[in-house]
């Protein structure tokens, strides 16, 4: 179906893979006027083709590849696209969101999206031009690893976008990825789904140009958003220079590093394996997405080839979080990892916690804290699903229902935790408790950046302010990422001048005190009807930008609802899929034992703030949406025949 709205394609392609058929699946403008693209919009075709209880790995399962409507477009960081399934590893909504080459080659294609059903008789890989789709014969890539298999698509269709799952995926690993170059979808086991239905990969080769509503006007706003970005400490500056790692040092300080399976917060080997020491010893160059200003991507040397080096998160999850500070190791198992498809933050929670039932003689498995040398070989058995693997590649909430030890499995709703301590910054906590795909730092809203590792922060053991600020963060990332955006894109959101409060404690204890104590405005703003906010705003104009490229009626209030909207959505989506309240949870290890011992605030109130967090979010006390709530978001279709 055409859309009347520019920046997009206005042709989503229907692929069963049972059949071989290929058709095109209708998507209304409506549609896109509520979800605008990628996560939510993927969510409301598997909330129409999914019923509820089907098992993620069957045929039944629908695999969701969506871009968004500034994707190609040139705009800052804006090479990104989301795959959605119901997620193996959960059994609830599914997505990731990646920055590889695969969603602007499929808009030059004249596709704004795939939905992929069924399972094949046999191994295959989608092509894709702008003449057509043709499933390819994948028997003899079968087994190969995500470089190999890319490679070998390039060879045989020429220059194009790709994507492709390794050995993980093929053996339906729960945490399995989905690589495109070399940037990892990496969470909630799309890997697995793709696997499932005996896909090995895709790439898309076109030419094609993607229209704007106003060029000359967004051309010129893209020239002025990337020196913005340029010119800020946080994407300018730090960024660039030491990548995501640049966090890990500051998080020990602060009492949030995931140290020993996560049972405290701080490592004394720290600078070992943080982003400083990896900047100064280690970098190669930087890398960054396609059309990325801030590129904050590290380039690493293995065995004499230049290859893509870590994040933050293994960083902290095979290093502090398993007590290792062999930096070099973790290089290797992070390309180890790529190169196999599994996901890095999953595998290293994983780890983490079978260290803890080996020490606690739960469950003999042959690793163990500070024990590095056979860690290559567990995450080749992972893949292949060998020995232990074959149990660590279910994750920790099954690891955790077989050999015990629920009190300490870092994961919520069956999706291991990201490599913050809640306990550190109990607003994050509540994100990782409340967000739709389970443990998740960036839709748990990533409050940890005004907790822990922002230039001015809240107090992290506050509670009574979270709620608003969580809500807040969850809806702004939501709405960038279905807009089509890197969330880092969001940092410009502090401004410049509050990197120079760091360098006086007296300011910064003044700043952390208002910023702390002003949650009655925060509250009245997340309540705040959004029809008062027709402006853009331009430390974030990401809505502007949208009016800009699409012709939408776009303001930043509008902006915002989208991300309220789709997070309702995949609520509902969830509690069809039988989640409840009792979903929205941590571990005991988190809501009754102190980080810090004497700190009796060292701990995540959870009971106190889940009430008001539904509250604000107009979902009864179960967290169930209310049917005016729904209404209001322009989700009639979900209020049942009863209101």
């Amino acid at each position: 179906m055409a859309s009347n709205y520019k920046g997009y394609t206005g042709r989503v392609m229907d692929i069963n893979l049972t059949t071989g058929s290929v058709g095109e699946y209708p998507v209304t403008d409506s549609d896109r006027e509520l979800f605008l693209g990628g996560r939510f919009l993927s969510t409301k075709i598997l909330w129409d083709e999914l019923r509820g209880g089907i098992d993620p790995l069957s045929p039944e399962n629908v695999l969701v590849i969506m871009t968004e409507p500034l994707t190609g477009t040139n705009a800052p960081s804006s090479s990104r696209f989301d795959i959605s399934a119901k997620s193996p590893l959960t059994g609830l909504i599914g997505h990731s969101n990646s920055g590889g080459n695969f969603g602007i080659y499929l808009k030059r294609c004249g596709y704004d999206g795939m939905v992929v059903r069924g399972k094949s008789a046999s191994p295959v890989y989608i092509a894709i031009t702008e003449n057509g789709v043709t499933l390819e014969d994948a028997t003899d890539i079968w087994g190969k690893n995500t470089e190999e298999t890319q490679h070998l698509f390039i060879e045989r269709h020429g220059k194009g976008g790709t994507m492709a799952i390794g050995p993980a995926g093929e053996n339906l690993v729960k945490y399995a990825v989905i690589v495109s170059q070399e940037r990892i979808h990496g969470r909630c086991g799309m890997g697995a789904v793709m696997g499932s239905k005996n896909c090995k990969g895709m790439i898309a080769v076109g030419a094609g140009k993607i229209e704007l509503d106003k060029p000359e006007e967004f051309k010129a706003l893209v020239k002025k958003w990337t020196k913005m970005l340029k010119d800020h400490p946080a994407t300018g500056e730090s960024a660039p220079r030491y990548g995501t790692a640049g966090f890990l040092t500051a998080l020990s300080v602060k009492n949030a590093l995931p140290t020993k399976n996560f049972s405290t917060g701080s490592y004394a080997d720290a600078y070992m394996i943080g982003g400083e020491r990896l900047s100064d010893e280690f970098l190669v160059k930087n890398m960054g997405c396609l059309s990325c200003p801030i590129r904050c991507g590290r380039v690493v040397n293995i065995d004499g080839k230049d290859v893509k080096g870590p994040e933050y998160e293994i960083l902290c999850l095979l290093g502090s979080n398993m007590l290792i500070n062999d930096m070099e190791a973790i290089l290797r198992w992070n390309y180890e990892l790529d190169l196999l498809g599994i996901d890095a933050i999953s595998v290293g929670t994983v780890f983490g916690f079978a260290a803890e039932l080996n020490e606690k003689g739960l469950w003999k498995n042959g690793i163990e804290f500070g024990k590095k040398e056979n860690i290559s070989q567990i995450i080749s058995d992972i893949a292949c699903r060998r020995g232990v693997g074959a149990d660590l590649a279910e994750g920790v909430r099954y690891l955790s229902k077989k050999y015990g030890g629920g009190d300490f499995a870092p994961h919520v709703k069956g999706l291991e935790l990201a490599a913050y301590e809640p306990r550190g910054a109990v607003g994050h906590a509540l994100g990782y408790a409340t967000a739709s795909r389970g443990a998740c730092h960036l839709d748990g809203g990533y409050l940890i950046y005004f907790e822990a590792t922002g230039p001015v922060n809240l107090n992290q053991f506050h509670y009574r302010s979270k709620p608003s600020w969580t809500i807040l963060d969850q809806n702004l990332l939501a709405a960038i990422s279905a807009g089509g955006n890197c969330l880092f894109t969001s940092w410009t959101f502090v401004p410049s001048a509050a990197f120079k409060v760091p360098g006086s404690k007296i300011l910064s204890s003044i700043v952390t005190a208002l910023m702390t104590y002003s949650w009655p405005l925060i509250d009245a703003v997340v309540a705040m009807p959004k029809s008062l906010m027709k402006f853009h705003l331009p430390m974030l104009p990401h809505s502007k930008a949208l009016s800009l490229a699409t012709g939408m009626k776009m303001d930043f209030g509008k902006f915002y609802l989208v991300g309220e909207r789709g997070y309702t959505l995949e609520r509902m989506f969830n509690i069809r899929e039988g989640a409840s309240r009792n979903d929205d949870t941590l571990p005991k290890r988190f809501t009754d034992e102190r980080l810090i011992a004497g700190n009796k605030r060292s701990v995540v109130p959870l009971k106190k703030m889940i009430p008001k967090y539904y509250r604000l979010r107009g979902w009864d006390k179960d967290g169930i949406p209310k049917a005016a709530t729904l209404r209001k978001l322009g989700l009639d279709f979900l209020v049942g025949p009863n209101g």
